[in-house]
């Protein structure tokens, strides 16, 4: 603690010394004309002699997570968002203002830079900086170089942390974001219409849980946080929307853990005229080509496997119930008990589960 303290100390001193020199810590407006990705894919694999001839300029900014001076020159790696660019600062090539950053930057600052790509006598592709902006100064210093950031509840508690610290971490959050979006579009494209019900209900309803509490000081009353959206999603098709859905967040007051969230996203829908053989078609067609359509980096795609109908047809009739069962024409061999039907399909890798949530006109 004393030396976490200690670095803080010495940061803030070449703050001073940087608003001494009129420098703005905290920087203003800068124009980032190019990303360092795009840099790394249009220009990456170009040898040293055409991007000598080309002189290709461009203006990156970023967050400063390794740096090497040697006397009058060195060397900083900017990271932009996931991607890493090195830079090469010589005092020759920049200003008096510009060189006085140079020398009191840490690890953890933000700068922009502007000048040509070239390599370096090892061959590291590089932009070699002619004009640099100070963007702001980090206070604090970031994880341990080698050994990163590596504590899981850190790494939940603080994430941003965890994303400067281990650059993968920011796939997971691309990911994330166009499963969702894939969603959507899939459901959109199929006439349902996206729809935001209310979180805070007078009555929990829509599944089996315990509500988070709140009290709402203008009516008086105690409220829930919902738990699900079903039963305001119901009362639409009531109302007469044939098709509707919602990506939706949730509260369930339960466990914890790093893969057990309390708040949580789920999508809900609703068709009107359709019965569970319309649902199962809909989510395997939902489900199966998703992740093929979902392109990460431009190469590398999501895994897919295939989608076995009957047996997704299996699961999902067991769990529904029995009144639903009688008045349905069976897509399975009903004429074997639930619980050898159940015993089939776990002989074939796959747990049915006994909380019943497959269940005519939702999903989740």
């Amino acid at each position: 603690m004393d030396e976490l303290n200690e670095q803080r100390q010495q940061r803030i001193k070449k703050l001073d010394l940087l608003r001494d020199a009129g420098i703005a810590p905290y920087g203003s407006r800068f124009e980032v004309k190019d990303r360092a990705g795009q840099l790394l894919k249009q220009h990456g694999e170009k040898p040293k002699e055409t991007l000598e001839q080309e002189k290709i300029f461009c203006t990156i900014a970023g967050r400063v997570i390794a740096l090497r001076r040697f006397g009058k020159a060195g060397f900083a790696v900017l990271q932009d968002g996931a991607d890493r660019l090195q830079v090469y600062l010589k005092k020759d090539l920049l200003s008096e203002q510009a060189y006085t950053v140079v020398e009191q930057l840490d690890l953890g600052d933000w700068i922009g830079v502007t000048g040509t790509l070239f390599r370096t006598k090892t061959n590291e592709f590089t932009v070699e900086v002619h004009q640099l902006t100070f963007l702001s100064k980090a206070l604090r210093p970031l994880p341990e170089k080698w050994h990163g950031l590596t504590d899981v509840e850190t790494r939940y508690r603080q994430r941003y942390v965890d994303l400067i610290a281990n650059p993968q971490v920011h796939q997971i959050f691309t990911t994330r974001s166009r499963i969702i979006a894939g969603i959507r579009a899939f459901l959109i494209e199929r006439g349902f219409l996206e729809v935001e019900t209310p979180m805070m209900h007078p009555i929990p309803g829509g599944a089996t849980a315990k509500p988070f509490v709140t009290h709402h000081n203008a009516l008086g009353v105690d409220l829930y946080l919902r738990i699900a959206p079903e039963l305001y999603l119901k009362r639409l098709i009531v109302g007469g929307f044939p098709r509707v859905f919602e990506i939706n967040r949730n509260f369930r007051n339960e466990g914890i853990s790093t893969i057990h969230n309390p708040e949580f996203t789920m999508l809900e829908f609703y068709v009107s005229y359709a019965d569970y053989q319309d649902l199962i078609a809909l989510t395997e067609a939902l489900v199966s080509p998703a992740p093929a359509s979902l392109v990460i980096h431009d190469t590398q795609r999501l895994p897919t496997e295939t989608v076995n109908s009957q047996k997704l047809m299996i699961v999902l009739f067991i769990s529904l119930p029995a009144s639903v069962k009688a008045n349905s024409s069976p897509v399975v061999d009903t004429s074997t008990s639930p619980a050898s039907q159940r015993a089939s399909v776990e002989r074939k890798g796959d747990r049915v589960s006994d909380d019943h949530s497959a269940t005519v006109g939702t999903t989740s």
